[in-house]
């Protein structure tokens, strides 16, 4: 770069890339100061979005702009600059802490409301709300990703691997799913043949009618998807591996996206800790009501909550609690010395990272005792589950992968303007009561419609034809680049890839494609592809269609 006014802005963010930042940002600074290029820092980190959430509440001097408001209004400009750190998509507690380390710094910062019951605590809630999960990435990333290891990372990591468990032709680990009633199943999509508003409603069966959401904008091509997990199906699929667990001395994990999915998965999540400890919530009902306490938060929300107890009450449900260990399954630990188990904590186990984890230690997790062993790994929904399963599955048969000689799997994914779940928060409800949700536009015509119970998670997405087209022409130019196989993780049996599928090939015919290796292929089926030519040092470029696809 020439230009002395060029401008590169560096988020700071939370924990390890904090950490890492005090060693590169220097090396970033020494190369760019000499291209007359200024490196400034912007906090986003958690601790710094809950201070702008609040200017009005603090001094002047600890007040600091809205670094996130100001790189998304950037990101949309031609010139922006930006490098983005991985930052924390903060749970409940992780917020609650955050909240909590400020206040003891001197930061006026207002507790989460987590059951507002005034006006002034609703809107409390509402502003951390936007704090809550994945609330950088759906600004940041107006354009979808290109992600690709560089090869002198590539080659670091061949040249000095990392530790990989071996995999016992006996291994018992596996991947238990839903095969009905989940979000995959139950799916509906459409394409817009116009510009408008469509509006989420839900009739109850007693007549009333409760409108979840009055407005939402869509634009002409654009594909509209809706889906409902039933909670009822969901209790009988955790009771029932549950169970398998016990009988088959496996131990038991549940794998969710707690952080990025910030409405649905908390609640996936908390019904997996009351099911497991069901009879400890059904004794102590009342008094957990009394403490607040959310399972949605996890286990270690009990365990907080009942500190203000006398000590004889507190001790009567901690026993009851460690009772249940005894009658269920062996619990997966994520710190074995702590006794924190997989369902302390949700932001603990989130599946990107945890079944990874699990996959390197050849599909097992640590014990109670510091051991590793076989596991059950719960995923309910199909979205994510099957392709985790087709990874296990080819380990158990053709053993470990070895980093030493092992290709790579690179990836563009579709996720521009808060395209599919990323864009789903505000459009995902636990559902008040038994009817049916109906999408309805403009004229009143019903787009898609769910029978539904109380409790159920219901849930909205949104993909615009332009990122779709982007997406598309990524592909192309990648697989040009590079000469590699390029595939499309699409899934014709969902509703939605199957409306995405119809664009790729609307969109492809646009560009010359002669001598490319093109493909649509379903995640769960074909994933022994990727992986062995992967293992047979390889690359790929994958296009996952749903943000569940690899990554």
């Amino acid at each position: 770069m020439t230009d002395p006014s060029a401008q590169i802005f560096y988020t700071f963010t939370d924990e390890a890339p904090a950490l890492a930042t005090y060693s590169f940002l220097p090396i970033i600074q020494a190369f760019t100061q000499a291209a007359g290029v200024t490196v400034e820092t912007k906090d986003i980190s958690l601790a710094g979005r809950i201070i702008a959430t609040f200017p009005d509440v603090l001094t002047p001097e600890q007040r600091q702009s809205d670094a996130l408001a100001e790189l998304g209004a950037l990101a949309k400009q031609p010139e922006a600059n930006i490098i983005k750190l991985p930052n924390i998509s903060a749970s409940i507690p992780q917020l609650t802490a955050a909240i909590a380390e400020l206040q003891s710094k001197g930061y006026n910062v207002p507790d989460y409301p987590a059951e507002p019951k005034t006006q002034d605590e609703q809107a409390i809630k509402a502003k951390y709300a936007k704090i809550l999960g994945s609330a950088v990435n759906p600004v940041l990333r107006e354009g979808n990703s290109d992600r690709r290891v560089a090869g002198a990372v590539k080659n670091y990591a061949k040249n000095n691997p990392h530790r990989l468990g071996s995999w016992s032709e006996d291994s018992r680990s596996h991947v238990a799913h839903m095969t009905s009633n989940d979000f995959y199943g139950s799916e509906q999509s459409v394409v817009m043949e116009q510009a408008g508003k469509v509006k989420i409603e839900l009739a109850q069966l007693d007549g009333d009618s409760v409108v979840l959401k009055a407005e939402t904008p869509v634009s002409a091509g654009e594909v509209l998807d809706a889906s409902v997990m039933s909670v009822e199906a969901l209790r009988a699929f955790y009771e029932e591996q549950m169970t398998a667990a016990k009988e088959e001395h496996i131990l038991l994990s549940l794998h969710v996206k707690a952080t990025m999915m910030k409405v649905s998965d908390p609640i996936i999540f908390g019904h997996g800790v009351t099911v497991y400890f069901q009879e400890v919530f059904t004794k102590y009902a009342d008094t957990f009501a009394q403490l607040g306490v959310n399972p949605n938060n996890g286990l270690g929300d009990v365990y907080a909550k009942i500190k203000s107890l006398p000590e004889e009450e507190r001790a009567a449900i901690e026993a009851d609690l460690q009772a249940t260990y005894d009658q269920r399954p062996a619990i997966a630990m994520v710190n074995s010395e702590k006794g924190i188990t997989n369902l302390h904590v949700p932001s603990d186990v989130i599946i990107d990272a945890s079944m990874a984890a699990a996959i390197r230690n050849a599909g097992q997790m640590w014990g109670t005792e510091g051991e590793l062993h076989d596991t059950k790994a719960l995923i309910p929904d199909r979205c994510y589950a099957t392709m985790y399963q087709e990874c296990i599955k080819f380990c158990q048969e053709h053993g470990a992968f070895d980093v030493t000689t092992m290709g790579n799997v690179a990836n563009v994914g579709l996720m521009a303007q808060k395209a599919e779940e990323y864009g789903s928060h505000d459009k995902t409800f636990e559902i008040p009561a038994d009817g049916v949700v109906k999408v309805t536009d403009d004229a009143g015509n019903v787009l898609m419609e769910h029978p539904v119970q109380q409790g159920d998670i219901w849930r909205m997405c949104q993909t615009k034809d332009l990122p779709i087209q982007d997406w598309v022409k990524l592909a192309v130019n990648r697989a040009k680049a590079t000469g590699n196989p390029t595939i499309f993780w699409l899934d014709a049996h969902r509703a939605h890839d199957a409306n995405i599928i119809a664009k790729v090939n609307k969109y492809l015919p646009i560009y010359d494609t002669t001598g490319l290796d093109l493909r649509i292929l379903p995640p769960r089926r074909p994933w022994h592809l990727p992986v062995h030519k992967s293992k047979l040092a390889k690359t790929l470029f994958p296009l996952p269609g749903t943000y569940c696809g690899i990554i």
